[in-house]
Formats: C-alpha cells, sequence, structure tokens
C-alpha cells in the first residue's frame, strides 16, 4: 500500500512498501530532482527542528520543559561521485541549498547546469549528489577543493590567501529604492521567518522588491548557508537579482557580498554591521551596503546613489 507524509517541503515524499523513499521532482525535461532514504527514520532525521528536553533554572525555581532546537547536520555536496564540501546546515530547502552553493561557489553558471540532484539523508547526515553538464566538469576540477568546517564556514578549506578575497562580480546599476523602501523590506522579515520563530537560534536570507514585497525567504543555522539557499531558490524562479534588495539579519562579511554579487543583487540591507573587508569589497563590485539596520533607520556604507529620501 503507498502512503504519503507531510513535510516542511512543497513536495511529497512516496513511500513505497518496501520502505524505501523516492522524492521526484520535473525541473525541467532533463533535470530532476530526488531524496532517497533507506528507511522512514532517516529521512525524518532531516527534520529542521527537534523537540528537546530541558532542565531550567531561574528565579530560585527548577524544573523541566520542551524547547523547540534548530537541528544542524552534516551536509556533503558531491559532484559527479566526488565530494567537494561538507558543510553543516539546517536540513531543509536543501535543494535550494545544492543549487545556490554552486552557483556562488562558481561549480556552474546556471541551475541549468545541473542535471540532476540526489537528496541522500543517512544516520551521518546528507548527500547532496549533483551531476554536471558539459562543460562543468573540467570548471569543477579548477576549482576543487575539500573542506569540512563549522556551522556555515564560508572559507574553510580554502588553499590560497588570493582565493578567500576573491573579487565579487561587478554588478550592473540596478534600482533605486526610498529609505522608506529600505525599512519596509527589513520590516517585512521577522513575520515570516517561520523556524526562527519557533527557535530563536537561526538566520535568514531574503530578497524584497517593491512590487511583490518578499519574493523568497531562506532560513538557516549558517548565515552562508541561508544567503546560498536563497540564490538556489531566486535562480530556480529565474529571478533577478538586480530588480531587489537581499536582507540579511546577520552579519555581513566578505563572503555574503561574494555571494550577493553572483546573484546580481545591487542592494544588501542587513540589521547587523559589517566588516571593514566587506564595505571594500562591496564598494568594489559596485554594491550598495546599507546595515544595523533599526526601527529608527539605518547605516549606509557604500553607494548610497542608490537611496533617496522619502
Amino acid at each position: 500500500m503507498t502512503h504519503f507524509v507531510t513535510h516542511a517541503s512543497p513536495f511529497k515524499y512516496h513511500l513505497s512498501e518496501n520502505s524505501k523513499t523516492t522524492l521526484s521532482v520535473g525541473l525541467s525535461a532533463t533535470r530532476r530532482i530526488r531524496i532517497l532514504s533507506e528507511t522512514v527514520d532517516q529521512m525524518f532525521a532531516t527534520t529542521p527542528i527537534r523537540n528537546v528536553h530541558r532542565e531550567i533554572w531561574r528565579n530560585g525555581l527548577r524544573y523541566g520543559a520542551e524547547r523547540l532546537l534548530p537541528e544542524e547536520t552534516p551536509v556533503a555536496v558531491v559532484y559527479d561521485g566526488g565530494t567537494y564540501a561538507v558543510m553543516m546546515a539546517t536540513p531543509d530547502d536543501l535543494e535550494d541549498f545544492a543549487i545556490g552553493f554552486s552557483l556562488t561557489e562558481g561549480v556552474v553558471r546556471s541551475a541549468a547546469d545541473i542535471k540532476s540532484i540526489d537528496l541522500v539523508p543517512s544516520r551521518d547526515g546528507v548527500e547532496l549528489r549533483m551531476w554536471l553538464a558539459g562543460g562543468n566538469s573540467q570548471r569543477l576540477r579548477e576549482r576543487r577543493r575539500r573542506l569540512a568546517g563549522p556551522t556555515g564556514c564560508g572559507i574553510c578549506g580554502i588553499e590560497s590567501l588570493a582565493e578567500s578575497i576573491r573579487p565579487a562580480n561587478i554588478v550592473g546599476h540596478g534600482r533605486r529604492f526610498s529609505a522608506g523602501q529600505i525599512m519596509e523590506a527589513v520590516q517585512s522579515i521577522p513575520p515570516l521567518q517561520k523556524l526562527n520563530i519557533e527557535t530563536r537560534a537561526l538566520h535568514a536570507a531574503a530578497f524584497w522588491q517593491s512590487c511583490r514585497g518578499v519574493v523568497a525567504l531562506r532560513e538557516d543555522v549558517g548565515r552562508h548557508n541561508a544567503l546560498d539557499k536563497l540564490a538556489g531558490a531566486l535562480s530556480r524562479d529565474n529571478v533577478r537579482g538586480s530588480d531587489g534588495i537581499v536582507v540579511l539579519t546577520s552579519r555581513v562579511s566578505v563572503e555574503m557580498v561574494q555571494k550577493t554579487s553572483v546573484i546580481g543583487a545591487t542592494v544588501i540591507v542587513s540589521v547587523s554591521a559589517p566588516t571593514a573587508l566587506a564595505v571594500r569589497l562591496a564598494n568594489d563590485a559596485g554594491i550598495t551596503l546599507a546595515a544595523i539596520a533599526r526601527a529608527d533607520g539605518f547605516e549606509v556604507f557604500t553607494r548610497g546613489d542608490r537611496i533617496s529620501p522619502g
């Protein structure tokens, strides 16, 4: 008998009689995403949130209670049968992470360069097995590295100092936004952070457009991962990065600027401060960087010509 199980993902997981789990989603005539799991337990080991028992010591009282915490699991990125990277990430929206990571790492130039993706959960973590089209395998060989880093570590394992601070892509002219629109974009994010509302422990990266509001939002325990997931979501939906604002809930480091430039976004807004190197890199790339966004306003560090009063 066939059963279907509801999950946070917009797709359905098909459980066959032999407990072999397969998800297959058509991306195009030649590209498909599949989720493979040997057991139902392994599939649900990838849930993004877990209920954990805790002992509370407050105001002289001691008592037990449950608390929702975000899951953190090793995610191996595998291209053409070889492991490229292992990241610690929240096991949610992993298909977006696979595509976005591939784009921001320069392994592919578009989502169409990935022929197929297999998501393979196990007791040890999740493998994202991708097969690349055409000349992308050669590009991969040129950029191959192995890394095993802490949560969302963006540069662990890079073999040279130059690679760690590689220039960001130069962005186009982009659109102008008013100060009021910047504030609207920032204030629209918290109510949509579903996982963070439950756990208070996740970063978010979102894309906001003046005509549509929040187009996409992704969450993760790692800020780099959240932005990679956003990059994948925008690529899959063919959203132009120059048409909106990337909104971050985290510190703006150099890697966040590099990844945003791959998306093609011309404006970054964050609730936290940037690093000095991130400011220099954003300026060189022509990106408007606004940060320390609070209820009373924000601070602009580069290319303030894209922001108008009002």
